[in-house]
């Protein structure tokens, strides 16, 4: 039987030959360039023999640590020729990360991106014994001197080129002995605490994502429409939907560098678009910017035009339901003359569906979105689950919900509110961590999120808070850190927050500013500063900021609202080990590191400056 993923790039390059099946930026020119179905093909049977004559063995681990590149998805698939496994690894890792996976999935290739895991690899290489090769990937990777370990990546295609017909008998009979409970994939998941453990993916896993999301989507058009890749291909969420873009012949442009996706978006133009909540605050953020500051007349248009779609596309779009003729024609005149500007402006005129999950988004921003016709498609999934539990579906989706279970996966709520998972898309186990897989996958299969919620009357799911994070204060009551983080990540003047209270008597934070925000705040109010340090000390500063805070929390009940927080002078980061490798807090690492600054919060002689 030969698996899914091994026919696919072969049969999508006799359909669609020199089709664009890959657009990327070139290394060296920085222009964005095309990789055809036909081309696709050919790399893949190249790298999969290379791998054949350098010891891949079936059921082998190569792990791959780059940024996102054409490279990655050519080893995933050359991998699957091989009956092997690929190892994604982010390319943000630590040092220790890294060594830690290449060790943990025995890997004995390793594929560097640019020249910060280049270094790495060569400097973890004496500690992992079952690394026999690295891999450069891009050509502007200045290898060391007595380098004798790697190789390029022309290099390594060579390799490939000099298989002669006993290989190619050896990779077929090797696709010919796959099995739909072969390993596709070891996820390795950030964590926001402990080691990463390595989650296990089966090829059945992923054929059942793909059949599930597919039906789910009868919109998908491989004839037009183009995705754009910007959360790394080691993030489930974007590999999962990469997959299901190659699955149904979709284009897949690749960004590369992620701080470069503004300019991406708006030269891609993509009709999709994996993304986090964070991308979505600071377009939001900018919306309401250019409303705040237009003149009269402007502002009011805008205003109007806001409303008009929300009228629209939620209160009858959404249900399904036919729009009134006379608010068809109000809505048609501001798609001309407000709704399409503000989505070229940001990128996003072909806009289809704009998956959005991994942390909670603000009802009114996606409001305010879905109502200038951005149809952000809010998501809940885990690395466990293959990507999607739940999803907006197309009519009826719930604001302050992530949508409907995908077919085939059922979901319940357990004790303390977990919610519970079980399907063909849950994982098998994690590697090497029997103890830790019987603590969340029960025999009979359902899977422990560790995540609160309930369902909706209309069988939808509510995500109120991960179990782990939730907690409570000296005077007993729970607090739900999350949603206060999400409440107040929306505002322009905010880009960071840890809530804090945990056995103290009431809830505090520390707030990262959004700096040049404030910086030009500071600026206007004639506020003398030469740094980070004396914005966040400025009494004026504060005020405004506490003022905004308690504008957000106004509708809260008092135990929950935070008393007092404190402005920080920098960010929480990944290389300080505060932030996981998709950008989620580490409460632990926070609460440990800034103690004095959380004591002094709780302190009777605590006073705000």
């Amino acid at each position: 039987m030969v698996n899914e993923f091994v026919n696919l790039v072969h049969r999508h390059a006799r359909r669609y030959g020199e089709r664009e099946a890959l657009r990327y930026r070139d290394y060296v020119s920085g222009e964005w360039t095309s990789l055809s179905w036909v081309e696709f093909k050919r790399k893949i049977e190249l790298e999969a023999a290379a791998m054949l004559l350098c010891g891949v063995q079936e059921h082998g681990k190569i792990a791959i640590f780059t940024n996102n590149c054409p490279e990655v998805l050519i080893t995933h698939f050359a991998a699957f020729h091989n009956r092997a496994v690929p190892v994604p690894i982010y390319a943000t890792s630590s040092r220790d990360e890294a060594a830690y996976i290449v060790n943990d999935s025995e890997s004995t290739i390793l594929f560097v991106g640019e020249q910060r895991q280049y270094d790495i690899a060569r400097q973890i290489l004496g500690e992992c014994p079952k690394l026999k090769l690295i891999v450069t990937l891009n050509p502007n990777v200045v290898r060391e001197a007595d380098d004798a370990e790697s190789i390029t990546w022309e290099q390594w295609l060579e390799k490939g080129e000099k298989a002669d017909e006993k290989v190619r008998v050896e990779l077929l009979k090797r696709q010919m002995a796959g099995d739909p409970s072969d390993l596709m994939y070891l996820i390795y998941t950030s964590g926001t605490t402990g080691v990463p453990k390595g989650v296990m993916l089966s090829h059945s896993n992923m054929c059942a994502a793909m059949d599930n999301h597919i039906r789910r989507m009868p919109f998908l058009d491989d004839r037009t429409d183009v995705s754009l890749s910007f959360l790394p291909f080691s993030h489930v969420f974007e590999l999962g939907w990469t997959m299901v873009c190659l699955t149904k012949g979709i284009r897949v442009a690749i960004n590369t560098d992620p701080k470069d996706i503004q300019r991406a978006v708006k030269e891609i133009k993509p009709n999709y678009m994996c993304s986090v909540p964070r991308f979505w605050e600071k377009v939001y953020t900018a919306i309401m910017d250019n409303v705040s500051t237009a003149a009269p007349v402007v502002k009011m248009l805008i205003k109007r035009a806001i409303a008009v779609g929300k009228s629209r596309n939620l209160k009858y779009v959404r249900l399904g339901k036919k729009v009134p003729v006379l608010l068809e024609k109000e809505y048609e005149y501001y798609e001309k003359k407000v709704y399409s500007k503000l989505r070229r402006a940001i990128g996003v005129d072909n806009s289809k569906m704009f998956p959005t999950a991994g942390a909670m988004l603000s009802d009114n921003i996606t409001e305010v979105l879905r109502a200038v016709g951005i149809d952000i498609t809010i998501g809940y999934g885990l690395s466990e689950t293959n990507a999607s539990v739940s999803f907006y579906p197309l009519i009826g989706w719930e604001l302050g919900t992530v949508g409907q279970p995908i077919p085939d996966v059922e979901v319940k709520i357990g004790e303390n509110n977990e919610i519970l998972v079980k399907g063909p898309t849950v994982m098998q186990g994690y590697y090497n961590k029997p103890e830790e897989t019987a603590r969340v996958l029960e025999p009979d299969g359902w899977f422990h999120t560790g995540d609160c919620g309930e369902i909706t009357a209309t069988g939808q799911l509510v995500l109120t808070e991960r179990l782990k994070d939730m907690f409570k204060t000296s005077n007993g009551k729970y607090i739900a850190p999350q949603v206060l983080e999400t409440m107040l990540g929306q505002d322009k003047y905010i880009e960071q927050v840890a809530v804090i209270g945990d056995g103290k008597k009431y809830v505090t934070a520390l707030i990262v500013p959004a700096f040049e925000e404030l910086k030009a705040f500071a600026d206007k109010k004639k506020i003398e500063w030469r740094g980070n340090e004396d914005l966040v000390n400025n009494k004026e500063v504060r005020d405004m900021i506490e003022k905004r805070i308690n504008g957000y929390q106004s509708d809260l009940a008092e135990y929950e609202q935070i008393k007092r927080f404190v402005l920080l002078p920098r960010a929480f980061t990944m290389e300080s080990g505060e932030l996981t490798n998709t950008l989620k807090i580490r409460r632990a690492v926070i609460n440990k590191r800034y103690a004095v600054v959380i004591d002094a919060m709780y302190a009777n002689d605590f006073r705000k400056k």
